[in-house]
């Protein structure tokens, strides 16, 4: 089986897990994902082998300013896959795509070419069209301010990613001898798309023509000890409050770790601060503060006080089932989202805005470390699901088993 993404860290974890669950039911299992180093010792930490397509999505998320426009960083995107999966997914019986739209177009594009069952997936719901929610708008193609209905907005999106990543898509799947594509969304995400979300989180509400299947969160226990310094740390006091932002390139990274840092001392809290791909570091040499590398979500946020995060859908999810109250500082993308449900959960704090100040981020802080948000927390704790990935993995093994079923006469 070939698991194929691209994208950032919350793209690749979420294969790594189901990678491990195929893997108990005696699957053979490999991960099309960007080269980073960071992937790549994830994935041989669970002893998945990585094939790598394209070029660092790190260094492209960071750089400043993008290398390229959005249809041609598409562009190339789609023929990397193409370039790549095409070898990779030889001899395979089903193919996972996800990840970025284009990439995942490339993907699914593929998969048809070698004639082998795709399964489309995504780790939130606004990239599947309902009427209940509007679509994400892509960067430099925000929606008329006038058009307010779901099913307009959708038709919309629709012509967006036709726009942006249509002729790319065509022209190499024309490479390979397939016909073209009419509307790339409504090819990339079929009629029968998975939501790898848990329903508690991301409940997800029927809606006519898209057969979504929800398998809860990919989630795989994380063993991995924290480092002894963290640990010592963590032991010499009590609970800090997490601020970190993944992914996600922070551009004002030294203002964002300065007021965050004097935020959570205002509550008479100390900090772990969390590098990511911003470079979060320290603003002085205080023994209240503590810096991180890539260290296991799961250990460290049953040990501290609240955590103050970008709003990825794997963080937010770590953070409900560790039952720790959370400040969501929502950069982009689905993050607004997820930081609603954590409000309308009652779990913490959505944050106004991508930028903190030391006003909001401390008043943000004063609710999310009360005791009634703590409470209502660990009562949300005990209601997410723990196992996506083992239904998932499952569910693979039947889309097989379905494709290699004889026909009838």
């Amino acid at each position: 089986m070939l698991l194929s993404t691209y994208g950032s860290r919350g793209d690749v974890e979420p294969l790594a897990r189901l990678a491990v669950r195929l893997r108990e039911l005696g699957a053979e299992v490999r991960v099309c994902a960007p080269p980073d180093e960071d992937f790549a010792r994830r994935l041989a930490g669970v002893g998945v082998p990585l094939v790598p397509v394209g070029r660092s999505a790190r260094a492209l998320t960071t750089a400043a300013p993008p290398p390229s426009s959005l249809p041609e960083r598409a562009a190339e995107l789609i023929a990397d896959q193409f370039a790549t999966l095409v070898a990779a997914a030889e001899g395979c019986d089903v193919l996972v795509a996800t990840g970025v739209m284009p990439a995942a177009a490339g993907a699914r594009s593929v998969a048809e070419k070698l004639g082998i069952p795709s399964v489309s997936v995504t780790f939130q719901q606004l990239t599947l069209p309902s009427p209940h929610h509007p679509p994400l708008a892509y960067p430099g193609r925000p929606f008329p301010p006038e058009v307010t209905g779901n099913r307009t907005l959708w038709d919309l999106d629709a012509r967006s990613i036709d726009a942006l990543f249509g002729a790319a898509l065509n022209t190499n799947r024309a490479s390979l001898g397939l016909p073209p594509v009419t509307h790339v969304r409504d090819y990339v995400v079929g009629d029968r798309p998975w939501l790898a979300t848990d329903p508690v989180l991301d409940p997800w509400r029927e809606t006519p023509d898209l057969g979504v299947v929800q398998t809860g969160a990919w989630i795989l226990p994380d063993r991995t000890p924290l480092p002894d310094e963290l640990v010592a740390f963590l032991d010499a006091g009590t609970p800090p409050v997490y601020v970190g932002f993944g992914s996600m390139p922070m551009l004002a990274a030294r203002d964002v770790a300065r007021v965050a840092v004097e935020a959570v001392r205002a509550q008479g809290r100390r900090v772990v601060v969390s590098r990511g791909w911003a470079d979060l570091v320290l603003v002085d040499d205080g023994e209240d503060c503590f810096v991180v590398g890539d260290v296991s979500h799961q250990a460290l946020f049953r040990r501290v006080a609240a955590v103050v995060h970008h709003g990825g859908a794997g963080t937010t999810t770590t953070a409900a089932r560790a039952g720790v109250p959370q400040v969501v500082v929502p950069q982009a993308t689905d993050q607004p989202y997820w930081a609603r449900r954590v409000a309308d959960l009652g779990i913490g704090v959505a944050h106004d805005g991508p930028t903190p100040t030391y006003s909001s981020l401390s008043a943000a802080l004063a609710t999310a470390l009360a005791p009634e948000t703590r409470a209502r927390a660990a009562v949300v704790a005990g209601t997410v699901g723990t196992d996506g990935a083992a239904v998932a993995a499952r569910l693979l093994l039947d889309v097989v088993s379905r494709d290699r079923a004889p026909v009838s006469a």
